[in-house]
């Protein structure tokens, strides 16, 4: 069993694990946000995600926030949620999803089983440090739609076609979202206090709400 450390985020890679191990290391964190594991057929990745990492996620999710209650768009946060199916051999804990196309088909569920209920439709990754494992191959079999990947300077929008993603510029789970408006907003964070970013987005997802409808 060998181990590889990335900087500036902690992240070992472990070999030849069992899924009953990976299981109980799952068991051993339940309920913490870190570290978080992620599974593909015997390779284990544990991150401890850096300072940096969660402010960017943070980010992320403060802009679906509130572009969802501008655009009246439901959604459900399930963050960091593990998914995992045994009969892949795969699992994994993103630094956070959403339900948006299937948020009435989840909704008010404690728990979820990728057996019976769908992916999530919209997986955010930060990719401060390029992981080791290929997340995107894990989440294309599970079937996630579509993942945001930003490397904190560019968000680029993946769709699910096949068993691949291919790039797009716009929202498959907010089709008026395009990537050059998050990474316009995201960069306007770095500029300005966090009230006053926040109210900027909201502001902004108005003016675009009331472009498309003219």
């Amino acid at each position: 069993m060998s181990t590889v450390l990335s900087l500036p985020e902690a992240r070992v890679i472990l070999h030849n694990i069992s899924w009953s191990l990976y299981e109980q290391l799952l068991a051993a964190h339940a309920d913490k946000s870190s570290p978080r594991f992620v599974y593909d057929r015997g390779e284990l990745e544990i991150t401890v995600p850096s300072y940096e990492h969660e402010e960017l996620n943070r980010l992320i999710d403060n802009c679906i926030a509130l572009i969802a209650m501008e655009w009246n768009i439901e959604y459900c946060d399930a963050g960091s949620t593990t998914f995992k199916r045994e009969d892949l051999e795969r699992g994994f804990e993103p630094d956070s999803c959403f339900y948006v196309q299937h948020a009435d088909q989840i909704a008010g569920k404690k728990r979820l089983d990728l057996t019976v209920d769908p992916p999530p439709d919209l997986v955010l990754e930060v990719d401060i440090t390029h992981p080791s494992l290929d997340k995107l191959s894990i989440f294309a079999v599970v079937g996630v739609p579509e993942v945001w990947r930003y490397d904190g300077e560019r968000v680029r929008m993946l769709a699910l076609a096949g068993d691949s993603y291919i790039e797009r510029e716009q929202s498959l789970a907010f089709p008026a979202l395009r990537s050059a408006h998050l990474d316009e907003l995201l960069a306007a964070s770095q500029q300005m206090p966090r009230t006053a970013w926040l109210r900027h987005v909201r502001t902004w997802a108005q003016r675009q709400l009331g472009a498309n409808h003219c």
